[in-house]
């Protein structure tokens, strides 16, 4: 497993178009397999889980992100799984590596100097 979390700052709309455009065009086996979407108030959040193959496994590797936004204000994780052929414990994680690695140029781009903190809500409120 693979992970990153990064605070970022721009378009919620636009970085999450940006890293889903980056990983279907990355590889020809990329699919989307599910996604959600929420918003309460000003604050976002944003669920998609994608595969591909992994032809240094020889199996499918999986890369979920977690994109919450208020504002400019962003905070991404992203967590890659899979692409090991062990049953005890992993042999390689070169293709989840390669999956999470496949974004970083889009994530740089967006990169914020800061740490975000999404706002809580207040007492009584849903």
């Amino acid at each position: 497993m693979a992970k990153i979390e990064r605070n970022l700052r721009g378009n919620f709309d636009e970085v999450l178009s940006a890293i889903e455009h980056k990983i279907m065009n990355g590889s020809i086996s990329a699919s989307f397999e599910e996604g959600s979407d929420y918003q309460h108030g000003e604050v976002r959040c944003a669920v998609r889980v994608f595969e591909r193959y992994s032809w240094i496994g020889s199996s499918r590797v999986s890369l979920n992100l977690n994109l919450i936004g208020v504002g400019q204000n962003l905070f991404l994780s992203a967590i890659s799984s899979g692409g090991s052929q062990a049953v005890f414990f992993k042999i390689n994680t070169f293709g989840e590596n390669a999956f999470l690695s496949s974004i970083m140029d889009i994530v740089n781009i967006y990169e914020a100097p800061y740490e975000f903190t999404p706002p809580l809500a207040s007492e009584g409120s849903e």
